[in-house]
């Protein structure tokens, strides 16, 4: 499938670690590659995607030194997200960077800010207001 879209000029982008999509199928939010026949399976296919033309792979949940691994080998960029210091690039979901995370919060992710709080607090001062019809007063009303 990435063979065929980068034929007809679509970029693609791969995904290889712990996959939002698939984590039921692997029992949860867990690092992959730990084991060695897991990360001989990521390098492969890593190598596999570059080979079929892809621009770039995310590598997500996965230890540094495979993610070091992968990223020594392949001349596309690899891009972590839970996967050290060794990618080309660096990505976190936006949602966990600001703190807007409940209960679950990976490993690797490092909040930089704690806007829940702030956010339920905003949210429940415009209920208020609206519902005191403090809001929208004349000064946000067009004449």
């Amino acid at each position: 499938r990435v063979e065929a879209m980068t034929q007809v000029g679509i970029p693609v982008i791969g995904h290889l670690g712990m996959t939002p999509q698939s984590v039921h199928q692997y029992g949860g939010y867990k690092v992959r590659g730990k084991g060695k026949d897991q990360a001989q399976t990521l390098v492969a296919d890593a190598k596999a995607l570059e080979a079929a033309g892809a621009v770039a792979i995310v590598l997500e949940a996965i230890p540094a030194a495979l993610a070091k691994t992968i990223t020594d080998q392949l001349a596309i960029p690899t891009i972590g997200i839970g996967a050290g210091p060794h990618c080309d690039g660096q990505v976190l979901v936006l949602y966990d960077l600001l703190g807007m995370f409940d209960e679950f919060v990976p490993k690797f992710v490092k909040p930089y800010a704690h806007l829940k709080a702030d956010a339920l607090q905003a949210l429940r001062r415009y209920k208020e207001e609206v519902e005191q019809g403090k809001f929208p007063s004349d000064s946000e009303s067009y004449h």
